[in-house]
């Protein structure tokens, strides 16, 4: 990291190492189709913490991307928040004005999407979209807002930031405009970081240059992340904590160690089984029966009946709640413990 950065990026002396800086309870989303209104997101909790990394896993389409835009504020008109809360800082992001939300929330939070040359502006320059926060938040004149540009530039490893600060989005590489979505997303020194798969479609070099650059922000400015991915290497690499997510619910949540070492819900065993291992050619590779159900099909009880190996009357009869199995563990499953992890070595 360069030494001229003081004044973009520093450790926030109001942050603590583990201090709780956003929790979500109980938060529903809903989408209005001509379908009828769909549940997206279900009763979700988590917890962020500052210098550490929480990990929203699943599949395509169970709502983790979905429940990051909810606690950002970036909902498609589609869709509203239709229950629970998203503490950020003490305060209710759900509870408040669009208008007021900006003025709370855009210090104070910064969202990293997956494709950095839609979600940058391809008519403006990249100085002149990292100087908008600047201008916004701190009053700046565009001169020294452009100074602080510059500056982030600097700070997310973008070479000779001074004479790029004037191109545009198109006119660099794939790994340059993720730094520079980075860059925009912690101009502030927030408290909070969501990346939602921030390394989709970079090759491996890049994508292990990304994740260095978000880990050493995040231990620098005692960042809390939360990443949305549904790569489990990246998730055993760089969280901390990890929740599950599958048809829009949580199904389990621990230390990132204790979940891959010995999960608890049949959902996360399936896709840790998934995962390749050093097979000979031929042989078969271990596959979770079934597809998702469909949000408008979403069943009565356990949401993953239809695929599990386990199920009983009980699972198609009642939902199982997140209920705590052991210190730091949640996980929804009537036969958590129990079951879970001796019977499906027999399945």
């Amino acid at each position: 990291m360069s030494t001229h950065t003081q004044s973009v990026s520093t450790a926030r002396e109001d942050l603590t190492e583990n201090e709780v800086v956003l929790r979500v309870t109980g938060l529903d989303v809903d989408i209005r189709t001509p379908k009828g209104v769909l549940r997206a997101v279900n009763n979700v909790s988590f917890e962020a913490r500052a210098g550490r990394t929480l990990a929203l896993l699943g599949e395509s389409g169970c709502g983790k991307s979905m429940t990051a835009k909810a606690v950002a504020g970036l909902l498609d008109p589609v869709a509203d928040v239709t229950g629970g809360t998203v503490v950020l800082n003490g305060t209710d992001l759900a509870a408040l004005s669009p208008k007021q939300r900006l003025k709370y929330a855009g210090p104070e939070l910064g969202i990293v999407f997956q494709d950095a040359l839609t979600a940058l502006n391809p008519v403006y320059t990249v100085g002149t979209q990292l100087s908008e926060a600047f201008r916004i938040h701190q009053k700046l004149s565009a001169k020294a807002a452009k100074v602080k540009a510059i500056e982030l530039m600097r700070h997310v490893g973008i070479p000779e930031p001074e004479s790029r600060v004037d191109s545009f989005p198109h006119q660099f590489s794939g790994g340059m405009r993720q730094r520079i979505l980075i860059a925009m997303a912690v101009a502030l020194n927030p408290r909070l970081l969501i990346a939602d798969e921030p390394t989709t479609a970079l090759d491996v070099t890049v994508q292990a240059q990304i994740m260095k650059l978000l880990r050493d922000l995040r231990t620098e400015s005692h960042l809390a992340v939360v990443l949305i991915t549904h790569d489990l290497a990246l998730v055993a690499e760089e969280a901390d904590t990890v929740a599950v997510m599958y048809a829009g619910n949580v199904v389990e949540t621990g230390p990132v160690r204790e979940v891959f070492g010995s999960p608890k819900h049949p959902y996360t065993r399936g896709l840790l089984d998934s995962v390749p291992a050093d097979v000979g050619r031929g042989a078969d590779l271990n596959s979770i029966a079934g597809s998702p159900p469909e949000l408008h099909r979403i069943p009565e009880g356990c949401v993953y009946q239809s695929r599990c190996p386990l199920v009983q009357d009980v699972c198609r009869a009642i939902r199982p709640a997140l209920e705590a199995e052991g210190a730091g563990r949640t996980v929804a499953c009537h036969f958590a413990l129990t079951t879970a992890n001796k019977e499906l070595d027999h399945v």
